[in-house]
């Protein structure tokens, strides 16, 4: 692989919260590079390095600059229940980033061979995301033994011609928000969640106790933005918002889920048109999602159904790395 090492003059460290304008500055010039708008926010930062109890910014995220004092590269890892699978990002600045890129995705990895061990797994499944158009990336994937599994859709919508009311649901189907001062309403919440993407191939489940301790360390949540959805009076489906693109006037759906009885019957587009209304009524622009394209349940054309259309596409690719 290039660039296994960096070059002279070159130096890394861990980050800490005091570097976050920095660091999005980074991956704002990144995106621009390739998207010509950003697509990641101070939130998105904030997440990334301190969002989940499974990885520390202190060992599992890296920064490298370049010998004039400038930030280049940062890299960072996700694990969403202390389980075998990972994801794996690598920023580089577009000008004059390049010579960290390989060298920060060969520490991460030497890194996630340490945590398999540390996890007490035997191997852990590392996948990485990219553009089409990120071709040095890609082939520096390539290189290090990464290779392509499927791709996912970033979708967006506008509101601006939406009213604040939601239109009917379904007869049958109600739809309200979550309590999260009722722990049996978030127990319900988060089963439905978890039975529902039980069937989808990439699901990385997590325990109750798990996910309460992820919602709960969230900074910012606007509960009215999370939905249930009963169908007869049966809890049968739930939306999650999530807060992470407010910087760019956007709702975000990060889960939609329904359980598998009570699919066919609108209760998808249901929370759907009444999650759209609740954010035009905060005065959004638009709302936006992701959608992995080889989802069995075919969520992406519901998407469509709803007005929703893909602003970019990006692959994933995966491989295998043995415990240190």
């Amino acid at each position: 692989m290039r660039y296994v090492t960096l070059p002279a003059g070159w130096t890394t460290r861990r980050p800490t919260l005091d570097d976050l304008p920095e660091i999005l500055a980074l991956v704002h010039a990144s995106d621009l590079a390739i998207l010509d708008e950003p697509d990641f926010s101070s939130e998105d930062v904030r997440e990334a390095l301190f969002g989940s109890q499974y990885i520390s910014a202190e060992r599992d995220s890296l920064l490298a600059y370049a010998p004039d004092g400038s930030l280049r590269g940062w890299t960072y890892l996700e694990n969403q229940n202390g389980g075998d699978h990972e994801f794996v990002e690598v920023y580089t600045h577009p000008e004059n980033g390049e010579p960290a890129r390989a060298p920060l995705l060969a520490r991460t990895l030497a890194r996630v061979a340490e945590r398999a061990n540390e996890l007490g797994h035997a191997t852990i499944t590392v996948r990485a995301g990219a553009l089409p158009a990120e071709k040095a990336y890609i082939a520096t994937l390539r290189e290090a033994g990464f290779a392509f599994v499927k791709r996912y859709a970033r979708m967006q919508r506008s509101l601006r011609d939406l009213p604040a009311t939601p239109p009917p649901p379904p007869d049958g189907v109600s739809i309200r928000p979550l309590d999260p001062t009722d722990d049996a309403d978030m127990r319900t919440f988060h089963r439905i969640l978890d039975t529902a993407f039980r069937d989808t191939p990439d699901y990385q489940p997590r325990t109750y106790d798990q996910w309460r301790e992820w919602a709960d360390a969230q900074p910012s949540v606007a509960w009215d933005e999370w939905l249930v959805a009963t169908v007869d009076g049966t809890p049968a489906g739930v939306l999650q918002s999530s807060n992470q693109s407010l910087e760019d006037d956007e709702g975000w759906v990060k889960m939609l889920a329904v359980s598998r009885e009570h699919r066919r019957r609108g209760v998808g587009e249901a929370l759907l048109r009444h999650a759209f209304a609740l954010y035009a009524a905060k005065g959004r622009a638009k709302v936006g999602l992701g959608v992995d394209l080889e989802n069995p349940t075919e969520p992406a054309r519901l998407y469509q159904a709803v007005g929703m259309t893909p602003i970019y596409e990006a692959d994933m690719y995966e491989r295998t790395v043995a415990a240190a």
